[in-house]
């Protein structure tokens, strides 16, 4: 698949619920509409912003099959398919191309801290039972384990695997990665990183602040690529403090509560997450304030 067709702006959706903690399909559809009306060129149904570890099995495909329909052809629909067991990653990435997903997002196996050899082999059979082209997902600091640049570089060797979501905060990391593999497709996983690793040759970011300030985000990726560095500073530094309060308790907390606050009600979390203290809420809606998103109080 082209790189263009990728883009560069992914949202992480979130999954929203009805106050009965039911899944609200047609509000799913709704906010991936309005994400790409925001200027994201795909979106991640099923990940760990989207509350994965709490969703059965039927709700995440149903989720693939609904916000596939809803959106363009044009736009790509990611599902999450990873967990900490490879037969399971490996069903579910296969139910999930049987469902229309086309592209699918592999967070490492978290808890159970596999070695090295151990991560390729289970991103090895997820490789070999898709036809879909395949997104890495390193987030050591939720999972407990690092996917080494080594590691990335080796398994970019299977055909379908074409990407990587790097959150591991580690910038050295990436540029080891890029120099390894310069033409290999990496995308921030953290909001306020996106511009640094522009700078040293990602394609994007995979997204949550997206879903208040997509525009601008997509605003500030073009900047870069364009050659304008100082405005695409700039947007970087307006948002910063957005992209850091959104991470002030365990994500989806903070996002799910500032869409509440700006008129779009995602609905509650699945335990065991739980609304954020009165504290957080206030450091929240603050910085929606300040950038002069609504604060629906």
């Amino acid at each position: 698949m082209a790189q263009k067709q990728f883009g560069e702006l992914i949202a992480a959706m979130v999954t929203p619920f009805r106050e009965d903690g039911a899944v609200d399909f047609e509000l799913a559809r709704k906010l991936a509409l309005q994400l790409v009306e925001k200027g994201c060129d795909g979106v991640v149904v099923s990940g760990t912003t989207g509350e994965s570890p709490t969703l059965t099995r039927e709700e995440k495909l149903r989720l693939i099959a609904e916000v596939r329909e809803a959106l363009p052809e044009t736009v790509m629909v990611w599902a999450g398919t990873g967990s900490y067991n490879t037969r399971d990653s490996v069903e579910m990435t296969h139910l999930a191309e049987t469902t229309g997903a086309d592209g699918v997002l592999a967070v490492t196996p978290y808890y159970n801290k596999p070695s090295q050899e151990g991560l390729y082999r289970h991103f090895k059979a997820v490789a070999e039972s898709t036809s879909l082209p395949i997104m890495l997902y390193n987030v050591p600091g939720r999972t407990g384990v690092n996917l080494s640049p080594e590691t990335v570089a080796r398994l970019s060797e299977l055909s379908n695997i074409v990407a990587l979501k790097e959150a591991s905060g580690n910038l050295d990391q990436v540029s080891h990665l890029l120099r390894l593999k310069p033409e290999f497709l990496v995308y921030s996983g953290d909001d306020s990183l996106t511009l640094p690793m522009l700078s040293i040759g990602a394609q994007g970011v995979v997204s949550v602040a997206c879903h208040l300030v997509g525009r601008e985000m997509k605003q500030m990726i073009r900047a870069y690529k364009e050659g304008d560095v100082a405005k695409a500073r700039e947007i970087h530094v307006r948002l910063w403090p957005l992209f850091k309060v959104l991470f002030i308790a365990s994500n989806p907390v903070p996002v799910k509560a500032a869409l509440r606050c700006v008129g779009f009600p995602a609905g509650p979390l699945r335990p065991p997450l739980c609304d954020p203290s009165e504290k957080e809420l206030q450091e929240i809606k603050k910085v929606l304030t300040e950038l002069g998103l609504p604060d629906e109080r």
